[in-house]
């Protein structure tokens, strides 16, 4: 069992466990064994252990590869980097022990979301990581006054966004754009549902904000841009904002931004850094 060694308090340092390696979870894993004082990597469960075990044979500690169901077991703050189906089974066990969870896929946590009620019953805690937006200090610092309107546009190249349930149902192809196409236009809950593994970005601007039924989306499919942008327009009694971001697509899946790991990275050194900037 990794344990990790004595932070400079004397306590145990916090024991990450990583539910998949791959856009988010690599880059979360390669960070952590690196070294980030209080942190530690325990545990990593995935479908293919032995390309795990290959990732990880040469970090300074090696994680114990294990099953999803027992990677609470070994862990006191899980990161969930897996597709959306498996999204309950990884986020109920840690809760339960009244641990932290990390969702990367936020999306999923619209549909599950009895799972803040478990949280709440058993002294757990959801930690909803900034991922591939930016500007959510503001959204939740204006949603404590009162927000009028928040809509996002969000710009893919088609391959981002090719094998999309909702672009399966209703098309276009992605193969067949030639120029920029909006494919969607919706709620934020609906985004989530159609589009699940592009769109957490816009569940977690909707939960910063006004909700998944007020926050409105636009979504193009643009063969003319090479990074993920996402436009956030918001109007409040405090505030209006105008908001861009280009995000780098990851090497491992063009459909989440290089930034969605470093994201979850902060959020974890956030637990144990003696300063914290932003709210």
């Amino acid at each position: 069992m990794v344990e990790g060694k004595l932070n400079r308090d004397g306590n145990r340092p916090l024991r990450i466990g990583l539910a998949g390696l791959g856009a988010v979870g690599i880059p979360v894993a390669e960070h952590l064994d690196r070294g980030i004082d209080g942190l530690v990597l325990s545990a990593v469960a995935v479908r293919d252990r032995e390309k795990a075990r290959r990732h990880v044979e040469g970090f300074a500690t090696v994680p114990e590869i294990v099953d999803i169901d027992a990677l609470a077991e070994h862990a006191d703050v899980v990161v969930e980097g897996l597709p959306a189906s498996l999204f309950r089974s990884v986020a109920e066990p840690i809760l339960k022990k009244g641990g932290i969870f990390v969702p990367a896929s936020v999306g999923a946590l619209l549909t599950n979301f009895d799972l803040v009620d478990l949280a709440r019953a058993h002294g757990g805690r959801i930690i909803v990581p900034t991922g591939a937006l930016l500007g959510l200090d503001a959204v939740r610092a204006a949603a404590q006054g009162t927000i009028n309107s928040i809509t996002m546009t969000t710009r893919k190249p088609p391959g981002g966004l090719a094998g999309a349930p909702y672009l399966l149902e209703h098309g276009p192809s992605m193969d067949s754009i030639t120029e920029p196409t909006m494919v969607f236009e919706g709620t934020a809950r609906e985004a989530a549902a159609g589009f699940p593994a592009n769109l957490n970005v816009a569940v977690a601007l909707s939960l910063a904000g006004i909700g998944p039924d007020k926050t409105r989306l636009q979504i193009w499919a643009d063969p003319t841009v090479t990074r993920n942008t996402h436009i956030i327009d918001v109007d409040s009694d405090s505030a209006r904002f105008h908001l861009k971001i280009e995000n780098i697509p990851s090497d491992i899946n063009p459909r989440t931004g290089r930034i969605t790991g470093l994201s979850v990275v902060a959020a974890l050194r956030s637990l144990v850094d003696p300063l914290r900037v932003g709210t």
